[in-house]
């Protein structure tokens, strides 16, 4: 009853804003794979993606006593167990002159934070369309912006994080460095190269329903292959040069300058990594809405 209500109520909000573009499902009708409409499907679909990411962050924590207050105890207890685990229990400290009890912990958030935000995309994109088949085979919904409802919620996610994040860190050290405030930029080239992956496994998960029990290995082996429990700086040369062949790595060790060291980041390697990153999207959206015509067959 409820998952009707909820077809029922996006159904509305589409065809409110998009009645003049609803027609008949054609499965000879070609969609286009131009980086254009890659931006346009965002501005044209923004707001039914705003009521989709704020009903799937909501629905998340529907029927728990706290409700939404959970995204903000889930991140803070989290940081307690890290800071207590690491600090405590294994006495382990950041390679830095300091040498506090905490700064392992806020360094091991920040890079739990940035996989965290490629890994829930990643092990949600199989089942996108798998979950809303309806939308498949009864109207021409805009089905390339399912993974960016995805992202909108680990996004919302992240947020929350580093506001967690960041109380901590006033706690431990009475200030924030401005530099905080161009982490968006930083990134900026993770969201992008994220939804190129979506794109790519949601387009998979309708042919290869195995994609979606790999995704959380895959994740798994890329959290301890990326710096997140220690700093890439550590690592021997050669390790090092291969260590940056992953695209988290970068991202990761910006994340920490900016928001722990109160450094600039690599404007050079900013820009190479967001191009990277623009062309993996691209791709991605290339695969998926030239497959997209099949999934009502499969479905």
């Amino acid at each position: 009853m409820i998952c009707n209500s909820y077809h029922e109520f996006l159904t509305s909000i589409f065809f409110c804003h998009f009645s003049k573009q609803v027609t008949v499902l054609n499965p000879h009708k070609k969609f286009s794979t131009s980086p254009a409409e890659m931006v346009r499907s965002i501005f044209k679909n923004h707001q039914l993606i705003y009521q989709m990411t704020k009903r799937d962050v909501i629905g998340r924590y529907r029927g728990s006593i706290f409700g939404l207050a959970w995204s903000f105890f889930n991140p803070l207890i989290m940081l307690a167990v890290y800071t207590f685990v690491f600090s405590v229990v294994f006495s382990a400290r950041w390679n830095t002159a300091s040498n506090s009890q905490t700064e392992f912990a806020l360094a091991l958030f920040i890079g739990m934070i940035t996989h965290g935000l490629l890994a829930e995309c990643v092990m949600r994109a199989p089942g996108i369309i798998l979950g809303h088949v309806s939308y498949v085979k009864k109207v021409v919904f805009p089905l390339e912006i399912l993974p960016w409802v995805v992202m909108g919620g680990t996004l919302f996610h992240s947020l929350v994080s580093l506001g967690v994040w960041a109380l901590f860190y006033v706690i431990v050290n009475q200030s924030l460095h401005w530099t905080v405030m161009i982490i968006p930029l930083v990134l900026l080239p993770l969201v992008f190269f994220t939804m190129g992956l979506a794109w790519i496994l949601a387009a998979l998960g309708v042919y290869l329903r195995d994609i979606g029990q790999m995704t959380g290995v895959f994740t798994t082996i890329l959290m301890f292959l990326s710096p997140v429990f220690y700093s890439a700086d550590r690592l021997p040369e050669n390790f090092k040069n291969a260590m940056y062949l992953n695209p988290l790595t970068f991202i990761i060790e910006q994340s920490r300058d900016v928001l722990m060291w109160g450094k600039l980041p690599n404007w050079n390697g900013l820009g190479l990594s967001l191009l990277i990153s623009l062309i993996v999207a691209w791709l991605g959206f290339i695969v998926f809405q030239r497959t997209r015509q099949g999934f009502a067959d499969v479905l």
